[in-house]
Protein backbone atom coordinates (compact mmCIF):
# COMPACT_ATOMS: atom_id res chain seq x y z
CA UNK A 1 0.00 0.00 0.00
CA UNK A 2 1.56 3.26 -1.10
CA UNK A 3 1.26 6.52 0.79
CA UNK A 4 0.31 9.06 -1.89
CA UNK A 5 0.25 11.94 0.60
CA UNK A 6 3.76 11.53 1.98
CA UNK A 7 5.79 14.72 1.46
CA UNK A 8 8.83 14.48 -0.76
CA UNK A 9 12.01 14.86 1.34
CA UNK A 10 13.54 17.47 -0.97
CA UNK A 11 10.49 19.74 -1.15
CA UNK A 12 9.50 21.72 1.94
CA UNK A 13 7.81 24.95 0.79
CA UNK A 14 6.25 27.42 3.17
CA UNK A 15 2.68 28.28 2.39
CA UNK A 16 0.96 31.65 2.47
CA UNK A 17 -2.33 31.37 4.33
CA UNK A 18 -5.28 33.70 4.69
CA UNK A 19 -7.28 33.23 7.88
CA UNK A 20 -10.54 35.15 8.01
CA UNK A 21 -12.17 35.86 11.37
CA UNK A 22 -15.38 37.61 12.30
CA UNK A 23 -15.03 41.18 13.53
CA UNK A 24 -12.15 43.65 13.47
CA UNK A 25 -9.02 42.87 15.47
CA UNK A 26 -7.30 45.91 16.93
CA UNK A 27 -3.68 46.62 16.06
CA UNK A 28 -2.61 45.50 19.57
CA UNK A 29 -2.90 41.87 18.37
CA UNK A 30 -0.31 42.28 15.59
CA UNK A 31 2.48 41.04 17.86
CA UNK A 32 0.48 37.99 18.89
CA UNK A 33 0.04 36.96 15.25
CA UNK A 34 3.71 37.60 14.42
CA UNK A 35 4.55 37.35 10.75
CA UNK A 36 0.93 37.83 9.74
CA UNK A 37 -0.47 40.94 8.10
CA UNK A 38 -3.74 42.09 9.67
CA UNK A 39 -6.20 43.56 7.17
CA UNK A 40 -9.49 45.04 8.35
CA UNK A 41 -12.08 44.39 5.66
CA UNK A 42 -15.01 46.65 4.82
CA UNK A 43 -17.48 43.88 5.67
CA UNK A 44 -16.39 44.06 9.32
CA UNK A 45 -14.13 40.99 9.26
CA UNK A 46 -10.36 40.64 9.66
CA UNK A 47 -7.99 38.86 7.31
CA UNK A 48 -4.70 37.47 8.67
CA UNK A 49 -2.26 36.80 5.82
CA UNK A 50 1.25 35.42 5.98
CA UNK A 51 3.67 32.51 5.73
CA UNK A 52 3.10 29.37 7.78
CA UNK A 53 6.02 26.93 8.00
CA UNK A 54 4.06 23.73 8.66
CA UNK A 55 0.80 22.24 9.89
CA UNK A 56 1.87 22.54 13.52
CA UNK A 57 2.35 26.30 13.10
CA UNK A 58 -1.04 26.56 11.37
CA UNK A 59 -2.73 24.77 14.27
CA UNK A 60 -0.94 27.14 16.66
CA UNK A 61 -2.39 30.15 14.84
CA UNK A 62 -5.85 28.61 14.87
CA UNK A 63 -5.53 27.95 18.63
CA UNK A 64 -4.76 31.65 19.14
CA UNK A 65 -7.94 32.55 17.25
CA UNK A 66 -9.87 30.05 19.37
CA UNK A 67 -8.35 31.36 22.62
CA UNK A 68 -9.51 34.88 21.73
CA UNK A 69 -13.03 33.54 21.25
CA UNK A 70 -13.22 34.95 17.72
CA UNK A 71 -15.40 33.04 15.25
CA UNK A 72 -13.27 31.53 12.47
CA UNK A 73 -14.78 32.14 9.02
CA UNK A 74 -12.26 30.56 6.64
CA UNK A 75 -8.71 29.28 6.13
CA UNK A 76 -7.24 29.37 2.62
CA UNK A 77 -3.87 28.58 1.08
CA UNK A 78 -2.75 31.37 -1.23
CA UNK A 79 0.59 30.15 -2.66
CA UNK A 80 3.89 28.41 -1.95
CA UNK A 81 7.08 30.24 -1.01
CA UNK A 82 10.11 28.35 -2.35
CA UNK A 83 12.73 27.78 0.32
CA UNK A 84 16.44 28.09 -0.37
CA UNK A 85 18.69 25.05 0.03
CA UNK A 86 21.54 26.56 2.04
Amino acid sequence: MSDEYAPKPDSNPQLIYQIKVKGHLSSQWAGWFEGMTITLEEDGNTLLTGPVVDQSALHGLLRKVQNLGIPLLSVNTIRDIPQDDD
